[in-house]
């Protein structure tokens, strides 16, 4: 008769499991909002909508930090990519003018590493505080074979809420309004498989590979704090597809952005990435941010008063544009 099998045997440590979601409490409990009626550990996760909303609206996204994750594999970087999961998902929530308030992830991996998690997770809880959103729940998934040895995936989903009447939409955008571009933190999440390619021909030092894995800026609290006191008609988030790819998507028809590459200076990272990849210029707007991690639509009349509340909440601000009259689709130019 053959010996007895366990959970343990097939690969599976469930004792991990169960110390993994003892360890990161403290962490969720820091990030908790008023209206969370349930944290950690349960089947599924509560949480009331605020008061203060007359006609709320849910608006909800979901993201991962796609090959930026075999970077921190192999510099065994895994503090940071936490917070990078947490901002691709309530970054894209509040273009929509929406409030985050609560965020789930996914962790999935062959073999569970606790610490490796537990450090991962902590920068979940930070991406989570920084955001002001509530880490409510999430699923470890340890499935042996799925994934090489040292290696794991991640996926988030958050959940905002925004007053009905206060949707940004881009509607009311019109030709004439001004483009204003919020500083990145750098690559962001994005454009990473061009990245590593690179890398494979020339090594970055220790100071250009600190700036490759910076995490992504949450732009969230400066933003809201900006939307009670200015007129903002479009914000648009620059992932993957960058300034051209994006900012159409919050322009209505028959309207243009001109952005003027000029406007801003091209962060060290982006120029050692063109150089050492011989990326042409317009591949470089169509893969990475180039320094531009959110851009905000106004009024002219408005977009002084607007840089300058959000440079006095310690966001770095350039006007790199305007909209105009054009035919057909929305589109970004890049001059």
């Amino acid at each position: 008769m053959s010996d007895p099998l366990s959970y343990r045997d097939a690969g599976v440590d469930i004792d991990a499991g169960d110390a993994l979601v003892e360890a990161i409490k403290p962490f969720a409990r820091r990030t908790l909002r008023p209206e969370v009626m349930a944290g950690i550990g349960g089947f599924g996760a509560l949480c009331r909508i605020p008061k203060k909303y007359r006609q709320p609206v849910l608006v909800s996204g979901t993201d991962g930090v796609g090959t930026k994750l075999k970077l921190a594999f192999a510099c065994g970087r895994h503090g940071t990519v936490g917070i990078d999961l947490v901002a691709m998902s309530v970054n894209d929530v509040l273009v929509q003018g929406a409030e985050p308030l609560f965020f789930l992830d996914y962790f999935a991996c062959g073999k569970l590493d606790p610490r490796v998690a537990a450090e991962v997770v902590k920068g979940i809880a930070r991406g989570c505080e920084l955001a002001g959103c509530a880490l409510i729940g999430g699923e470890t998934a340890e499935m042996p074979g799925m994934y090489p040895a040292g290696e794991y995936d991640l996926a988030g989903f958050c959940v905002g809420v925004v007053e009905k009447k206060h949707i940004i939409s881009g509607r009311s955008i019109r030709p004439g309004d001004v483009l204003l571009g919020l500083a990145s933190s750098g690559a962001h999440s994005n454009g990473y498989s061009l990245i590593r390619r690179i890398l494979e021909r020339e090594a970055p030092d220790a100071a250009m590979l600190d700036a490759i894995m910076q995490p992504t800026r949450i732009y969230v609290k400066p933003i809201l704090k900006l939307l009670r006191a200015v007129d903002v008609k479009g914000l648009a988030h620059i992932t993957g597809g960058g300034l051209v790819g994006n900012v159409p998507r919050v322009l209505p028809r028959r309207t243009r952005a001109v952005i003027d590459a000029r406007a801003w200076p091209r962060p060290a990272l982006f120029k050692w990435l063109q150089e050492k990849g011989a990326v042409a210029e317009p591949e470089m707007h169509r893969v990475f941010n180039c320094g531009i991690g959110m851009v905000l639509v106004v009024a002219a009349a408005d977009a002084q008063r607007a840089a300058t509340r959000l440079r006095a909440l310690g966001e770095i601000v350039y006007e790199i544009g305007r909209v105009e009259k054009a035919r057909g689709e929305p589109e970004a130019v890049i001059s």
